[in-house]
């Protein structure tokens, strides 16, 4: 090779390590926008410290496990923290630039963990994690499959069998993904991630996420175009598929996330476009273009579908790192065999042939990096908790790892702190010409119409707790007014209604002059209905102040309704009415209140009396409905009700129609609300069925609870 050569694909190889680390920057952005604020500060710090961790540790051990002398195609024996003088290693700038580009292949595997564990990780534990893949894990199985690219010979053992993979689907991508595995594994998922009331939790900042994606993708144009380490005529043709790749992973994950949920989904649509990029990473150089294109959306459409079947065995990956990397990973190795030119093929190897060889890779580095990682991460999880406490993962990793903050978390903690006191009265501090501040501000006008509201709600509270004791007091007065007036009033009234009755009697002799008898007669008529209006406006009034006392005893229910009969009787045939008065046979004793029952019948009687024209039907009847609660029924063929009339019936003082003609009568609109109390106080219902020119029904029924059958009485 002459020297010009050699400086040119020096220079390429060189060009293309710094696209590599570029993607150090993306992976930080993706990452850091993929979790949420709280944690942001963490996962950042921890894709700077990987680095390092991966630079010191790839150069103390991992190069010369991976590229030293073979010591049975298991591993390398020799180069060790080299200096340029190191014997063995030659002298030359281009080991120099060799050893730079692979440590920027392994910084890129150790990145992939931190992406998966995040938000509960510890920082220590997740720097023991990056040492042991950086210093053992990856250039162990690097030195099985690509130990011998230095010296132009195959060395390690899947690599002298005919494994092919160009730039790392599974080096890199899957041995970064087994680890990744092990470790969410060992730590769990994060709280509130899964089971009861768990939800997925979303990215705090996609457009940071979205710059990472495109970072990584320009980097990947340096990890794949650098991998044939000359500037030779395959190179546009890589470059070129690592591109429709990706734009193909994008577009088949877009659509179907699109058909399945009716959007587009942000956050799979970055993934599916680096699930893309992984998949072609494995097998850019052998494959046709529209083979490029096909891996890149199965291995788009193969991230979507491992996503989902985490997400359903309750594995937490914070930002699907397993599903990029792992899954696409190990379709991009099958991919060599399935799509890639046969003639192209290490060994002569049929496709099948290759097949077997590339599944057995997959399988090697599964086996491998997922077994020793997982023990390696137990051991030192039970030693060493890898995972940061419930509080420390509640508050943020920010804060319990770093003692490092935001105005946004500033502004949030604040927030929690009101929420937790519940003291809302004073503002929150606003930094301005910042978001953190915009949101503070937005946030205090809200506090200020909420307290604004409160003042309004207690002054409010303040005026109808006043009126509340004043409706009380009144109620009282009135109560305690009609207690005393109920003696002063029914006294004279019955002294009226007596005189009135003996002034039409045999005392005095029957009376001469007729109208003197209808003055009389209107005397004894009014005093009546006068003296029925106080009764009536009195139990209203005790039942409203919860002071009507009910005096139970078990009652013949014959015996009620025919001292009704007796009192309604003489009334209806005065109203030219029929009354008709029936009571079931073997009707079983009620425990009541006998004044308050025939007080009901009565009411209703006499409501039926009132509004029957004359001829009409009046019905009383007793009665056990099929369910054994005993009912009463009054019917009658009088002028009937609007059904949106019925209510107005039932409020005290109100008489439906009163202007008309149909409805005019006398009474005061005390009867069917006192009724309906009374009938509630026996815990009993009442419904009224009614039509105008009809007729109305009530039905009183009567609770199980208030029938006395044989059996009960004998054990009472």
């Amino acid at each position: 090779m002459s020297s010009v050569a050699q400086s040119v694909d020096t220079i390429w190889v060189l060009v293309c390590t710094i696209l590599v680390l570029l993607m150090q920057a993306g992976f930080a952005c993706l990452e850091s926008g993929f979790v949420r604020a709280k944690n942001s500060i963490n996962v950042a710090i921890k894709n700077v410290l990987d680095f390092c961790v991966a630079g010191m540790g790839f150069w103390l051990v991992g190069f010369g496990l991976m590229f030293g002398a073979s010591y049975m195609g298991l591993l390398g024996g020799s180069g060790f923290a080299f200096e340029a003088s190191a014997g063995g290693m030659g002298n030359t700038a281009w080991i120099m630039v060799f050893f730079f580009f692979q440590l920027a292949f392994c910084s890129t595997s150790t990145t992939i963990v931190s992406g998966a564990v995040a938000e509960r990780m510890s920082f220590r534990g997740y720097v023991i994690t990056a040492a042991i893949l950086s210093m053992a894990i990856y250039p162990v199985f690097g030195h099985w499959a690509w130990g011998g690219i230095l010296e132009g010979q195959p060395a390690g053992w899947l690599e002298q069998r005919g494994f092919v993979d160009f730039a790392g689907s599974t080096v890199v991508h899957s041995v970064g993904g087994w680890i990744a595995l092990a470790a969410i594994l060992v730590l769990g998922p994060r709280i509130g991630r899964f089971g009861h009331g768990g939800k997925r939790i979303e990215p705090h900042d996609m457009p940071m996420a979205t710059l990472g994606m495109f970072l990584l993708w320009i980097g990947w144009f340096g990890f794949n175009g650098g991998s044939t380490l000359a500037l030779n005529a395959s190179v546009p043709y890589i470059l070129v598929h690592t591109m429709l790749a990706a734009a193909a992973g994008g577009i088949a994950v877009t659509a179907v996330s699109w058909v399945r949920n009716g959007l587009p989904e942000v956050q799979t649509a970055l993934n599916g476009i680096l699930a893309g990029l992984v998949a072609i990473t494995a097998n850019c150089h052998i494959v046709s273009t529209s083979s490029a294109v096909l891996i890149g959306a199965g291995g788009g459409l193969i991230c979507y579908l491992a996503s989902h079947v985490l997400a359903r065995l309750e594995i937490d990956d914070a930002v699907d790192a397993v599903p990029v990397h792992l899954a696409a990973g190990v379709w991009g190795t099958l991919a060599v065999a399935l799509f890639g030119d046969v003639s192209l093929f290490p060994g002569g190897h049929t496709r099948l042939e290759q097949l077997g060889v590339q599944a057995l890779g997959v399988v090697a580095a599964g086996v491998f990096a997922f077994g020793v990682a997982y023990l390696v991460l137990r051991i030192v999880d039970r030693f060493l908790p890898l995972r940061v406490s419930s509080d420390a993962e509640r508050i943020g990793l920010n804060i319990a790892e770093h003692g490092a903050s935001s105005a946004l978390l500033d502004v949030l903690g604040a927030m929690e702190a009101q929420a937790a006191r519940g003291d809302f009265s004073k503002p929150l501090p606003v930094e301005p010409f910042t978001e953190a501040g915009e949101m503070a501000s937005r946030y205090n006008l809200v506090l200020d119409k909420f307290n604004s509201e409160v003042r309004i709600r207690e002054q409010t509270a303040n005026e109808l707790r006043d009126a509340r004791d004043a409706a009380e007091l009144a109620n009282a007065s009135k109560s305690q007014f009609l207690a005393n007036m109920s003696h002063e009033l029914r006294t004279p009234l019955n002294a009226i209604i007596g005189f009135s009755e003996v002034m039409n009697g045999e005392l005095f002799g029957p009376m001469e002059n007729e109208r003197y008898k209808d003055y009389v007669g209107d005397i004894h008529k009014s005093s009546s209905h006068l003296l029925s209006l106080i009764n009536d406006i009195l139990d209203l009034s005790k039942i409203e102040a919860d002071r009507y006392e009910l005096y139970e005893e078990e009652l013949e229910v014959l015996d009620v309704v025919a001292s009704c009969e007796r009192m309604m009787r003489h009334r209806a045939d005065e109203a030219g009415v029929n009354l008709t008065v029936t009571v079931e046979d073997g009707m079983p004793l009620l425990s009541a209140d006998k004044r308050a029952l025939r007080q009901i019948l009565l009411n209703l009687v006499s409501n039926a009396v009132k509004f029957t024209p004359q001829g009409g039907n009046i019905e009383l009847a007793a009665f056990m409905e099929p369910d054994q609660r005993m009912a009463f029924r009054v019917s009658d063929t009088g002028v009937g009700m609007e059904k949106k009339d019925i209510p107005v019936a039932f409020e005290p003082f109100r008489q439906i129609g009163k202007d008309s003609s149909i409805y005019s009568t006398e009474g005061t609109g005390l009867g069917l609300p006192l009724t309906r109390a009374l009938a509630r106080m026996h815990g009993a219902t009442l419904v009224v069925e009614s039509e105008p020119g009809i007729g109305t029904i009530i039905t009183i029924r009567m609770p199980h609870t208030r029938i006395l059958h044989e059996e009960r009485r004998i054990a009472s």
